[in-house]
């Protein structure tokens, strides 16, 4: 079985510092995304938890896309808030993105290394790959 790794010239995080990290592996049909925040090109963007979880659910997406796979192949997800009281908006946002393939998942509440509210990863599966 092989691993393939997508952007291991490491993305670029806060203050432009290089992550030293994949944005996402493949091995045996499973996609592991990174933990994604609502950044664009090493800024966070401001926002409601609305508005930042719709960019971070994005950004796992395009890498997904990247990789080859698609909504449908996402089995879990782990989420990370920064506040209780969004988990109900948060909530609305991840129908929005599963819609008739809602992924098992865990959501807790702790800080944050960054400044924003939320970060989500993604694993994937797909048979064909396996």
């Amino acid at each position: 079985m092989s691993i393939q790794r997508y952007g291991v010239e490491g993305g670029v995080g806060t203050g432009g510092q290089k992550l030293p990290f994949a944005r996402a592996t493949e091995a045996g049909g499973w996609l592991f995304v990174s933990g994604q925040t609502p950044m664009t090109d090493g800024e966070v963007v401001e926002g409601s938890i609305v508005e930042q979880s719709r960019l971070a659910f994005a950004n796992c997406l395009k890498i997904m896309e990247e990789a080859g796979y698609g909504v449908e192949h996402v089995v879990h997800v782990t989420a990370v808030l920064t506040d209780a009281r969004y988990f109900s908006s948060f909530n609305k946002v991840f129908k929005e993105v599963f819609g008739e393939h809602p992924p098992a998942r865990i959501c807790s509440v702790q800080d944050l290394v960054v400044d924003c509210k939320v970060e989500v990863d993604v694993k994937c599966y797909r048979a064909d790959r396996a």
